[in-house]
This record gives structure tokens, sequence and C-alpha cells, in this order.
């Protein structure tokens, strides 16, 4: 397993992690992710970390907390081994103090998340979202003391604008307090919005991304096709309105592309759907789900190689979109390509 640095830090996490969505699963959205129970679990742990893919990844609403606490028994014996990483600033029930980032709030998720991880650190704790009613100073400020305390190691967001994730990143400077060095992100070849802001933002800013859904909400598996139906077995007849929306003809000219590249290498749809990710400009890590050995083995198979430089210009071009204004005017013009190259 390839192993890199997470942004500007001193942490080294694998190309791929473990997100453990699936542990646990209640509700009708991470019931239809999966139901993983602790022995179950336990097994996809054993495999992951034997391959080198020790950072699991969770948080507090991922079925009311039973994620982390799946997770948790099972790394037992092993915590030394792993890396953990949770989130937390989306509501987790009515109460006041149950969503935001607020200094209570944060302070109040963080132990209950150490309870249910059984642990007494976090490896990599996140911001969920961002939380516009509340001083970017506090929630730093409130970050500093639980990195001081022990209890976090390491700070990052998730599903940031580029505005709120420079904003913190100057705040944090301006005052000396923790600064994010990882950006949990959707990205994938059905979703490349990432590339246009806050890919050069993270890595002008030394941010690393964390990458979830890498295979565009269950669309890249390898079982949707061209005019046929959904596959029975497919999360999306639950989900699909809860994820990231992707236009039908794009999906289908990616697939293709991904079709021909796996006649061509022997690889499966998704091994180079997660290759092509783990070649892209701030990637650290890129999350990998599994309600199974099976699919947990096929996704380890996506390192160890490499596409060719042909091979990721047919993906790159199939998937390709005009990203929105302020991002496409002027990107033909020779002057502003030398004064703003391209992040990809």
């Amino acid at each position: 397993m390839d192993y890199r640095r997470l942004g500007d830090s001193g942490l080294m996490v694998p190309a791929l992690s473990f997100g453990a969505g699936t542990f646990g699963g209640s509700g009708e959205l991470f019931g239809a992710w999966g139901n993983t129970d602790v022995e179950q679990a336990r097994r996809l742990v054993d495999i992951s970390v034997d391959a080198g893919v020790t950072m699991f990844d969770t948080a507090d609403v991922y079925s009311d907390g039973a994620s982390e606490e799946v997770l948790g028994a099972a790394v037992k014996g092993r915590r030394d081994r792993v890396l953990l990483s949770t989130k937390a600033s989306l509501p987790t029930g009515p109460g006041p103090y149950d969503a935001g980032s607020g200094r209570s709030r944060l302070i109040g998720a963080v132990e209950a998340s150490l309870r249910r991880l059984g642990t007494d650190y976090i490896d990599l704790f996140q911001l969920h979202a961002f939380d516009a009613g509340t001083p970017v100073t506090e929630v730093l400020s409130a970050l500093d003391d639980l990195v001081r305390a022990g209890k976090i190691r390491y700070v990052g967001a998730s599903n940031f604008a580029g505005w709120q994730l420079m904003k913190s990143l100057a705040e944090a400077e301006r005052h000396g307090l923790p600064r994010y060095v990882a950006h949990q992100v959707y990205y994938s070849l059905v979703g490349r919005d990432y590339e246009w802001e806050l890919m050069p933002l993270g890595r002008d800013q030394g941010v690393g991304a964390v990458v979830w859904s890498p295979l565009g909400w269950g669309r890249l598996t390898g079982k949707i096709r061209r005019g046929q139906p959904l596959p029975d077995g497919s999360r999306l007849h639950k989900t699909a309105e809860a994820g990231p929306p992707v236009d039908d003809d794009l999906l289908y000219d990616v697939v293709d592309v991904l079709d021909d590249i796996a006649a061509e290498t022997g690889r499966t749809v998704p091994q180079i759907a997660l290759n092509w990710l783990l070649s892209r400009p701030t990637v650290a890590t890129v999350i990998v789900g599994a309600r199974n050995e099976d699919q947990l083995r096929q996704n380890l198979g996506a390192v160890g190689w490499q596409l060719t430089g042909d091979q990721i210009a047919r993906l790159d071009k199939a998937s390709a979109v005009t990203p929105p204004y302020p991002y496409y005017p002027y990107y033909r013009l020779p002057d502003f390509a030398r004064l703003n190259p391209p992040a990809v």
C-alpha cells in the first residue's frame, strides 16, 4: 500500500481508506448502505489492515452513532495499528446542542465519539459541514482546546465551499489556531466539481483531499449500463436522490470508456475508476466502502498498478464538463492560462 502525506502535515495516510458507513446500518439511508455487525466488521478490518489500509472513517451521524460503536469494537486490541477518522457538525437530534460547530457542541460531540469508539484520542477529526452561525474563531478555538487536551490529533473539514475553507485557514493562521490539513470531498469520474476551485485551493494551501463516494454514489460499480435497468440489488433504488446528481449521458459515456479500458487491462470498472482518482493532484486518500469481503478485495485491487497516459486522457475527455462561471470564460486565452495554470 502506498502511503501519502495528508496535506501539509506529518500524518501519513494510506492511498485507500475504509469507510465505515455500512457498519451498524439502520434507517432508510444507512440501512441501504449496509448493516455490518461487529463480527463481520472485524473480518473486514482484518483484511484491510493486512493490505495496509489502516485508516477507517466514520461519523457521529452514521446510523445514529452505531457505526462508531461497531468500528470501535472491530479495532479493539489493535488501536495502535490504525488511524481513526470521524466527523461531527450535522444534526444528530432536535436539541439546541445537537447540531453545528459551537464550542459546547464540538466538545460534547468529541467526548461522545470517544466513548463510542472506545478510545482516548481521534487521529483525524473533521467538521462534517460549515456552521455559518458560529464565528470561525470560536470553532477553531474549541478544536485547539481538544488538540491540546490530546483528544484529537489532526483537524479537517468536509463539504466546505472554497470561501468557507479559505476563511477558516486564514483565521487559523491569524490567531495561531489548528489548521485544517484535510478536506473530505465528493470526487469521482462523474463528479469533477472538486477540480474547479477546491483542488487549486488545496494545492495552494496544503490541504489534502480525503475522497468520499469515489464510485459516483454507486454508479461506477460496473453493473450499470446504457439502456439497461438498475440491477435489483443496487442501493440507488433507495438512495439515488440523496446523493450527488449525475447526468445519465455523462455516466454512460464514462462507463463506455471504463469498459474499454477494463478489456485492455484485465481490471474491473471500479478498480479503474479508483486508480484514476489516485493519480489526481491533492488526493491523499480515497475512501472505499464494502458490504462484504468480495467487494473489499475488489476495491483493494485498485492499487499497485497505474493507468497509462493515454487511458487517463480518454477518461479525462469522457468525464469532462464545462465548469460554471467564473471558472470557464478565459481558459481558452493564452495569457489567462499562463497566469492561472490548471490544477490538473
